[in-house]
């Protein structure tokens, strides 16, 4: 008979404090149902999908598109089930590598991604160009016109005196105007005319995916918006909006800035109606 340990004695110690300590998902599931909400409140409360929720609450982030929207749907549910959400997020960096570097925002909601429609030839920049040319030559012939006419006047002081006459004054030319552009300009937002929304999505801070809709769902724009660049969307009635990261937009509706602390990382569903910029 050998002396020495037991089996039970050679076990693995478990660390209790491990063990303690709930889950980033499991954390938020009960902190849910602790404050009286389901999954379908807090998806209406935070315009983040139910799908989403589940795989969250289950400490699955695959659909979250990326440890940045990971963290800022973490941080959006934490806040609807009144958890403080720096906790769980150190957590979270804590079992996935650390703080994660900012990532491309096109990856996000790639499930709810439309190919945006083809669009023919622009054929309105082609007038446009058309007559801007046209223009230019007929201005270019009238003045070439008029300075012969003076060389020739020049010729004949120099030789005989000539009949008296009266001098022939050129038809003066008057250029057509050319047709205003069909972009929005920010004096265009400035005066929004107030039967129809409009909205103007601005990167000046960074770049971000943005989708948005006119109020009968169809896709108006769905891509990623270059820091620097801005988007103009005008409609009827309503434009529903999904931000990637909010915190590197700007938004103008209806001439009106939006002045949202929008955080980096935040993804926000907005909707925007017309007069007073309130979000739906």
């Amino acid at each position: 008979m050998s002396i020495g340990n037991s089996p039970e004695d050679e076990r693995p110690f478990q660390d209790e404090s491990q063990e303690a300590r709930a889950s980033v998902g499991r954390a938020l599931q009960q902190a849910r149902i602790a404050a009286g909400l389901t999954v379908d409140d807090v998806s209406a409360a935070t315009r983040v999908r139910i799908a989403i929720i589940h795989a969250i609450e289950a400490d699955d982030f695959g659909p979250c598109g990326g440890d940045v929207y990971a963290r800022g749907h973490i941080r959006t549910l934490a806040r609807a089930v009144h958890l403080d959400p720096g906790p769980l997020i150190e957590q979270y960096d804590d079992e996935h590598g650390g703080r994660p570097a900012p990532t491309p925002a096109a990856p996000l909601f790639e499930a709810e991604r439309i190919r945006p429609e083809r669009r023919g030839p622009n054929w309105t920049a082609a007038m446009v160009a058309a007559i801007v040319v046209v223009i230019g030559f007929v201005g270019f012939t009238a003045v070439k016109g008029g300075g012969d006419g003076s060389d020739a006047k020049a010729h004949v002081a120099e030789g005989a005196t000539p009949a008296t006459s009266k001098p022939v004054s050129p038809t003066p030319t008057k250029n057509k105007p050319a047709p205003p552009s069909t972009a929005p300009s920010d004096s265009a937002i400035a005066a929004a005319p107030q039967d129809k929304v409009t909205v103007q999505v601005s990167a000046p801070n960074g770049r971000s995916w943005i989708s948005a809709k006119d109020h009968n769902g169809r896709m108006l724009f769905d891509g990623l918006l270059k820091k620097g660049e801005s988007k103009t969307f005008q409609d009827s009635s309503k434009i529903n909006l999904i931000l990637g990261d909010a915190g590197a937009i700007e938004l103008y509706v209806n001439g009106k800035k939006i002045d949202d602390n929008f955080q980096p990382g935040q993804v926000e569903r907005l909707t925007y109606t017309k007069g007073d910029p309130v979000a739906g």
